[in-house]
C-alpha cells in the first residue's frame, strides 16, 4: 500500500538522509553511463589513419573517395553512437538525462581534429617528412584515443554539476 501524505511525517531524519543518499547514488550511476560506445573512438582513430594513408598513397581519385566513404560510414554510425545514451548495450540513458549537447560536443571535437590534421600535415611537409598525411593522421588518431574518453568524462562532470537534469 503506497504511503499517504500522513505517513510521510513519520520519516526520521536518518531515514530521510538515507533515502536522499540512495537517490544521489543512483543519479550518479546513471550519469556515469553517459558516454559514446568505446568502439566509436577506435573506429574514428583507425578510420582516420586509413583515410590518411589512402589519400597519400592512392592517387587523386582515392583522395576524393576515401574521405567521402569514411564520412558516409561515420554519419551512419554517429546517429546512434553520438547520443551519449548507449555506452553499453545494457542500459540506455534517457535523452533528457544525457543531454542533447553530446553530439555537438563530439562533432566539434572532430572538426578541431580535422584542423589539427591539416596543420600537422603542413608542418610535417614543410619539415620534409616523406609521408606527412600519414604522420598527421597517426598523431590525430592518438589524440582521438586519448582525448575522446577525456572529453566524455568532462561531459559527465558537467552533467553531474548541472544536477543530471
Amino acid at each position: 500500500m503506497p504511503p499517504t501524505p500522513h505517513d510521510i511525517g513519520d520519516i526520521s531524519d536518518a531515514e530521510a538522509r538515507e533515502a536522499l543518499g540512495t537517490v544521489d547514488r543512483r543519479r550518479r550511476q546513471v550519469i556515469a553511463e553517459i558516454d559514446v560506445p568505446g568502439w566509436y573512438w577506435w573506429f574514428l582513430a583507425l578510420g582516420w589513419v586509413a583515410v590518411g594513408v589512402t589519400v597519400e598513397l592512392g592517387g587523386w581519385l582515392a583522395a576524393i573517395l576515401a574521405p567521402l566513404a569514411f564520412g558516409a560510414v561515420h554519419a551512419a554510425l554517429a546517429q546512434r553512437a553520438l547520443t551519449g545514451r548507449h555506452r553499453t548495450g545494457s542500459l540506455s540513458v534517457r535523452a533528457d538525462v544525457a543531454g542533447r549537447h553530446v553530439p555537438f560536443v563530439v562533432l566539434g571535437y572532430v572538426l578541431v581534429l580535422c584542423a589539427v590534421t591539416v596543420v600537422v600535415a603542413l608542418a610535417a611537409d614543410a619539415d620534409g617528412a616523406r609521408h606527412p598525411g600519414t604522420f598527421a593522421s597517426v598523431v590525430v588518431a592518438l589524440l582521438v584515443l586519448a582525448g575522446g574518453p577525456r572529453l566524455m568524462a568532462a561531459v559527465r562532470r558537467r552533467r553531474a554539476r548541472a544536477g543530471g537534469s
